[in-house]
């Protein structure tokens, strides 16, 4: 086993095409459909909530002198902070931006990839960074995983 998990791609890498990306289609291809101003509202609460989400966990990233990229080895399990409560905060921060962008902003785009967003990072993210992290900790690991979500809630 290499000492790094086998993801292609980066995250955050997809996160911004998909921003720039939605932004161009919502904008001058895909209509806008009105939303509610508090669904607005909503929405840049969900802003504020994923930047708190993104850099809770890059901070304790830092602290631990971990680097927060999904392809570099660990050295630690981190179960502190926020880590606490969702064992990706980060990428749940990456999928919540984007729902958020899409209340906020009313452009489709932004929900689609906050749907595609999820399903990829789920699938081809954490699945391979979960097997990575049950080699080199085990049952530590394994018991984290049954005390603390993969997501919030499930």
């Amino acid at each position: 086993m290499t000492d790094r998990p086998k993801i292609k791609g980066n995250p955050l890498l997809v996160t911004v095409y998909l921003l720039v990306l939605c932004y161009i289609v919502g904008e001058f291809v895909i209509p806008k459909y009105p939303l509610l101003y508090p669904i607005h509202l909503i929405g840049i609460l969900g802003l504020i909530i994923s930047l708190f989400f993104f850099f809770s966990g890059f901070n304790i990233f830092t602290s631990y002198e971990e680097n927060p990229a999904p392809t570099s080895p660990s050295e630690r399990l981190i179960k502190t902070g926020i880590f606490a409560y969702t064992r990706n905060p980060i990428y749940l921060s990456f999928v919540f931006l984007h729902l958020s962008m899409f209340l906020v902003f009313e452009n489709v785009m932004y929900l689609l990839s906050s749907i595609v967003q999820a399903i990829w990072i789920h699938n081809y993210v954490i699945k391979f960074e979960e097997e990575y992290l049950l080699g080199k900790f085990k049952d530590e690991y394994q018991r984290y995983m049954n005390t603390v979500s993969r997501w919030l809630f499930f």
